[in-house]
Order: structure tokens, then C-alpha cells, then sequence
């Protein structure tokens, strides 16, 4: 008799508002369903997500675009509406983030770290500041963190 033990669900909240974006999107995506790690990959925008989404995930993956010095709008919506309702309930939420970054990404950085303190949600690395001029390694840097993320949820470590 084969036990089904519950899932983890690692919840990807990405705005990807350019073909550049989506491809970001995407490889988050396609990292945290690497063949070998058995986790339930949900993928978002932050517009569609709701704090029911929040809750009902073990981890939680955020990719965001730098706008004017800071996270996207979308990005910043999400947290005015999911911040109170995940308060209590998702303290010690192990978290990744990746910023979009035509500048340097610390305006976006910090606002990050300043919301997610207050929530006392783990970062299981720095963020990952994909700067400048688009690279395609870019991608691959966020299938890498988004991978890492799910392989340590599943394993438990995170």
C-alpha cells in the first residue's frame, strides 16, 4: 500500500509584462518542475493572485520588474491586498525573489526586504538582480533559483 504524502506547493508570483518577462516566467516555472522534484508548481501573475493562493502555498517565488526605483505596481497591489490575511498564518514562508532590473534593483531590493521582514518570511538566497540590458543567461539564472527553491522545499530544508 503506497501512502500519498501531502504535496508541498511552491507558488510562483511573476509580473511579466514583456516577451523578456514571460520568458522568465516561464523558466521559473519550467525549473521548479524539474523531473526529479515532486512539488505542486503553481504560476501566477500578482494581479491573479489572492491570499487564498498565499496560504495554500509552502513557498513562494516572486519575480518582479524595477519600476521608477521600485517593485512593479501589480507587484506592490499584491502585497496591499495579501499582506493582513498571510500575516499570522505565513510567518517563517520560505522566499525567492528575482528583479527585472534596468538600473541597479536596490530601490526594489529593499522594499522587498522591508515587506518580507515584516512578514518574517525566509529568504532562502539574496535576490537575484538581473540587470541591464537583456541576456538570455538570464533565464537560466532564474530556472537555477527557482529549481534550488523547490528541490530544498521538497527535501524539507527550506
Amino acid at each position: 500500500m503506497v501512502i500519498d504524502m501531502a504535496t508541498k506547493t511552491l507558488l510562483i508570483v511573476a509580473h511579466a509584462p514583456s516577451p523578456n518577462t514571460e520568458k522568465l516566467a516561464q523558466a521559473a516555472y519550467d525549473g521548479a518542475n524539474h523531473p526529479d522534484i515532486d512539488i505542486n508548481v503553481i504560476l501566477k501573475s500578482p494581479q491573479d493572485t489572492q491570499p487564498e493562493d498565499v496560504l495554500a502555498a509552502d513557498a513562494l517565488l516572486l519575480g518582479t520588474t524595477e519600476n521608477l526605483a521600485y517593485m512593479a505596481g501589480l507587484t506592490k497591489d499584491l502585497f496591499d491586498r495579501c499582506y493582513y490575511p498571510v500575516l499570522e498564518e505565513k510567518q517563517g514562508m520560505p522566499f525567492a525573489l528575482y528583479i527585472r532590473a534596468g538600473q541597479d534593483g536596490t530601490g526594489t531590493k529593499l522594499a522587498m526586504k522591508t515587506i518580507t521582514t515584516g512578514l518574517r518570511w525566509e529568504w532562502i538566497q539574496e535576490a537575484l538582480i538581473l540587470q541591464g540590458e537583456w541576456q538570455e543567461v538570464f533565464a537560466e539564472q532564474v530556472e537555477e533559483l527557482a529549481m534550488t527553491l523547490a528541490a530544498g522545499v521538497e527535501a524539507g530544508i527550506y
